[in-house]
């Protein structure tokens, strides 16, 4: 598919959402990055700011099926996979498929459920497929995990492990609206519209197609220098404890080539990593103690990185 193409179909879905989502064009336009680049989103924002229906519009918007896990402490992995279980009339085991086998996962405040629940997600996420009692099943294509969490409640919860982390391709905020856009808000909603009025604008298929196409986005050797150097120098800084892994490195380069393809291009320029550096790394950083006790920011820090790191400016 060419780039022009996915632009089309990018825009398509973007227009889609807005109609439901609004004012959050930068949100939105992230979102469907990751969706076109095969990765999982992490949705981090206080109650109330629309994170789920963002979740429910794309899984409308791509014709996908939905499927929705109240994380909780009682919670167990299996509720997630699905189980294996005996029939007495047929005295054979049947396998029942949990909600991880569909399209636009939606795990509802992720971090109330425990690390073994957790890590039930870990496989998923990454190798796209579930193993079960030793059996291993592919899931469908495409799949995707929306993770939310509120950073407001302390209580009650199992903060992500770094392994956990690492496995979205980006963590996204649902940054405040306008006072115009407020009011769009409450329009729309107060006349009873919700996101199913919205319609399918794409097929499942043609998703397929743009991930496919995303990874023949052209490169250029500089191109793929830059961002190793950015993410080399997460690991240098000196107010960095953890840096970004290899796994971090090769999201930022597949990240940018979908960007690149949302705006049209077959090709990578240094403005598309800049543009998917921060929602991709920030979340993997771990700073040292001496600067969370400051209130240092991971997003402070990658700002440092981008000033600081030579770009590319030869014509590619």
């Amino acid at each position: 598919m060419q780039a022009e193409k996915i632009k089309e179909y990018y825009e398509k879905i973007a227009a889609n959402l807005s109609k439901v989502i609004i004012g959050r064009d930068d949100t939105i336009k992230l979102l469907i990055t990751a969706l076109f680049a095969e990765g999982n989103v992490l949705l981090e924002d206080v109650p109330g700011s629309g994170k789920t229906t963002l979740a429910k519009a794309l899984a409308v918007s791509v014709d996908g099926e939905f499927a929705r896990i109240q994380m909780t402490p009682d919670l167990l992995p299996a509720d997630i996979t699905g189980i294996n279980y005996y029939n007495p009339k047929t005295m054979e085991f049947n396998f029942v498929k949990g909600p991880a086998f569909s399209n636009i996962l939606l795990a509802d405040e992720i971090n109330r459920a425990t690390p073994k629940t957790q890590s039930g997600l870990l496989e998923c996420m990454e190798e796209k497929q579930i193993t079960i009692e030793g059996n291993t099943c592919k899931l469908n294509r495409p799949f995707m995990v929306i993770a939310t969490q509120n950073p407001i409640d302390n209580q009650g919860v199992f903060p992500l492990p770094e392994a956990q982390m690492d496995r979205f391709l980006m963590k996204l905020t649902m940054d405040r609206v306008s006072h115009e856009a407020g009011m769009q808000i409450l329009k729309l909603y107060a006349a009873g519209e919700t996101y199913p009025s919205l319609k399918a604008c794409v097929s499942k298929e043609e998703i397929i197609d743009i991930q496919d196409s995303v990874n023949n986005i052209k490169v250029h050797d500089d191109i793929l220098n830059y961002a190793l150097n950015l993410t080399e120098a997460t690991a240098l800084h000196e107010k960095i404890l953890l840096g970004a892994s290899t796994r971090g490195a090769l999201g930022l380069v597949k990240a940018a080539k979908a960007y690149a393809a949302t705006n049209g291009r077959d090709y990578c320029l240094p403005d598309d990593i800049k543009a998917v550096f921060k929602p991709v790394i920030a979340h993997r950083l771990i700073l040292k103690s001496t600067e969370r006790i400051k209130g240092g920011l991971a997003e402070t820090v990658i700002d440092e990185i981008l000033a600081n790191t030579v770009v590319p400016t030869e014509e590619l």
